[in-house]
């Protein structure tokens, strides 16, 4: 009969397709691995298909996986009812768009401290795809990104939306009525990096319309391409909700454009994994967060703020 600590070996190298990867996980050895993977072999028939870079679970691996889930979530549902501080506790790998910093994120800390005093948080400022590949490695648990992201092992949670513009330093570009795309990029455009959803939106209108712009700069750095854009070297193509600040105070405008942009979507996406019980409640969390904000800010827009 298999035990927990096999089952828990066994789940981690079906997660992440690697005998290596699951070792670390585990903290254990590679051989320590290969030989309880090899004792459930003995006892349940061949879980894995060997490939040259990776394994991949058998038709009775996929059987077994649902089982180990099951026993290691319900494992961790244990640990939690029975902890002797009474309160859930751990640390929560939080990847997050640099947006969201702008936002709204020390209320979620704020809020997360006063919910869940027992969990920690260590943040990582990245870009979406980065994340997403960060989850799928387990080196996360939890993504305030640009989403949803359709893989069956992934869960998201709707956070908000946000208008994206096109902002430049006043003077920049000469005030006439609507700007046409093509006024547009006869100056250099200032974005986020190019494996983004702003960027290749970007880049497709450029195509599309068989014109060449001048330069497109990007950054991963949110606080970067706002700087560009007061020191007027470019159009900056980001939300204007991040630098409401720079606009009440004159040193960005947002401009007036026949071409529209894109909404960005933020979801909270997470791994259905049965050992982070917490991460869903800290993805309902950032949702509450985000409702409040997004409220907020509607109230702003109505008193004209």
């Amino acid at each position: 009969m298999a035990d927990f600590r096999s089952l828990e070996v066994f789940y981690w190298v079906a997660t992440l397709s690697s005998f290596r990867r699951a070792s670390e996980q585990v903290n254990t050895t590679q051989p320590a691995v290969s030989q309880r993977i090899a004792a459930l072999e003995h006892e349940y028939g061949t879980l894995f298909e060997r490939r040259s870079r990776d394994v991949a679970l058998t038709e009775r691996g996929r059987v077994l996986f649902g089982f180990a889930e099951r026993f290691l979530s319900l494992q961790a549902e244990m640990g939690a009812a029975l902890a002797e501080t009474g309160r859930t506790m751990g640390t929560l790998r939080l990847g997050v768009s640099e947006t969201i910093v702008h936002l709204w994120l020390s209320r979620f800390i704020e809020r997360m401290r006063a919910a869940l005093p027992g969990i920690s948080v260590d943040i990582a400022v990245d870009i979406s795809p980065n994340m997403q590949a960060a989850l799928a490695a387990n080196e996360i648990d939890l993504a305030f990104l640009v989403g949803p992201i359709t893989l069956p092992s992934l869960a998201n949670r709707p956070l908000f939306s946000i208008p994206v513009a096109w902002i430049a330093a006043p003077g920049l570009v000469p005030e006439d009525g609507a700007l046409s795309l093509g006024a547009l990029i006869r100056h250099p455009l200032i974005t986020y990096p190019r494996n983004t959803g702003p960027y290749v939106e970007l880049r497709d209108l450029v195509l599309r319309a068989n014109l060449l712009p001048s330069q497109i700069h990007t950054s991963a750095s949110l606080a970067t391409i706002v700087k560009m854009g007061i020191e007027r070297l470019g159009i900056c193509v980001i939300p204007p909700a991040v630098v409401r600040d720079e606009l009440a105070a004159g040193a960005l405008r947002i401009l007036p454009a026949e071409q529209f942009l894109s909404d960005l979507n933020f979801t909270a996406t997470f791994a259905k994994r049965p050992d982070a019980h917490f991460v869903a409640d800290a993805a309902r969390i950032a949702q509450e967060v985000a409702a409040d904000w997004a409220a907020g800010r509607q109230a702003d827009r109505a008193a004209g703020r």
